[in-house]
């Protein structure tokens, strides 16, 4: 069914160009090459998906990857949650919960980031009768936060993040990832995390008003970094400003931060949400992980396009005014740039193989939840606010 449609509407695409009366405006055929671009993925992901359910990472089938895979079919409107990949692919991710409430290959040592995928594709499919299964996974997320529980106390850099598992350092991709599905499954927004993980996020920006680090003296740049952590650490290195090296920001970190601003219900008006939108409007960009350096432009390429889609759904707006004074309809400019890179067979892979993204299970999945992000409009926000501020900290 799903090639009989896609070849459909290729044949309407085809024509459309050649039936226009001479002298009239093109048919905007955007929405249709949309439609058949989330088509071919959707068909690259069903015909790759193994006899048990799954898809595959490390040559074997995954939990992770086929959360990421089943949240993207679950939430594509012409597959939809009931469909057999996706009961199959979800009844695969439940094989690996465990008696703690987690979700997660034990042996892998990942434990946040397989569960919080896995709550993902939970909230994905909202079916009653994994209710339980949902709350569990959230509970365990919240007990592997760092705080006090682990003799980390509000004044410490690990305070409120999250890392692959309670022996590893929290970083903000882990920390973000958390948030996105804890939200997404429905948890309340006046819940404590979501303060604790607010500490950790204002430690991550490079914004010396807000941020109680060393690592941000001086800084005014507004951008994120992947970790306060143990003096801190950004995967785009270092650069110098003045006479004084300082940790890069970075695209899919500070979109990752400016997100998780906005889900922990930070004012926009906000110093913190403020300079992180003026950091966006300077590099905005769908070419490249905006201010990697130049030999590392395209690595996290797709994490960035899903992380970008959906902090620029929490915001809201449908453009975006870059630093030039141009505007950008992001939602067109991200959909432009995701078609353009759809392989033949309808997948999606980086050449640039940095964070597993020489899979094309997993990119293929990032990009299906970008596109699919640029089609629906933001959740709805929930009624509690705050500008809260890291303990100990400076005030924005």
């Amino acid at each position: 069914m799903i090639a009989v449609q896609t070849a459909a509407l290729t044949t309407a695409l085809a024509i459309a160009p050649l039936v226009q009366p001479e002298g009239r405006p093109k048919i905007d055929t955007s929405g249709m090459r949309m439609e058949i671009a989330l088509q071919r993925g959707v068909g690259y992901l069903t015909a790759a998906q193994s006899p048990e359910g799954a898809w595959m990472a490390f040559d074997k089938p995954h939990p992770a990857v086929t959360a990421l895979a089943v949240a993207a079919l679950a939430e594509n409107p012409t597959i939809g949650r009931a469909h057999s990949s996706v009961r199959r692919g979800l009844d695969f991710v439940l094989k690996f919960v465990q008696p703690d409430g987690g979700i997660y290959a034990p042996d892998e040592g990942m434990q946040n980031y397989h569960t919080s995928v896995a709550l993902m594709a939970l909230a994905a499919v909202n079916d009653p009768q994994h209710a339980k299964t949902l709350k569990n996974a959230q509970e365990f997320l919240k007990k592997l936060q760092w705080d006090e529980g682990e003799s980390h106390e509000a004044n410490s850099p690990w305070y409120g993040g999250a890392g692959y598992g309670k022996s590893k350092r929290p970083d903000l991709s882990n920390t973000q990832l958390m948030l996105e599905a804890l939200r997404q499954s429905g948890l309340p927004a006046d819940d404590p995390t979501y303060q604790k993980a607010l500490v950790f996020i204002s430690r991550s920006q490079m914004l010396d008003s807000a941020n109680d680090q060393p690592l941000a003296d001086g800084a005014a740049d507004g951008g994120f970094i992947y970790t306060p952590a143990n003096d801190g650490e950004s995967k785009a290195g270092t650069e110098v400003i003045g006479d004084k090296p300082r940790l890069r920001s970075y695209g899919s970190m500070t979109y990752a931060g400016f997100k998780s601003l906005l889900y922990a219900q930070v004012d926009r008006d906000d110093a913190r949400v403020k300079a992180a939108l003026e950091w966006i409007r300077r590099h905005y960009s769908l070419e490249q992980n905006p201010n990697m350096p130049a030999e590392q432009a395209k690595e996290g390429l797709y994490y960035y396009y899903h992380v970008f889609a959906k902090a620029m759904q929490a915001w809201g707006q449908d453009t975006i005014t870059d630093a030039q004074g141009v505007p950008h309809s992001w939602r067109s400019d991200l959909r432009m740039t995701l078609i353009k890179q759809q392989n033949p067979d309808g997948s999606w892979v980086n050449t640039a193989d940095r964070w597993y993204e020489g899979n094309p299970h997993l990119v293929t999945a990032y990009a299906l939840l970008a596109l699919q992000a640029t089609m629906t409009p933001p959740a709805p926000s929930p009624t509690k606010d705050t500008t809260a501020t890291p303990a100990g900290g400076k005030s924005p």
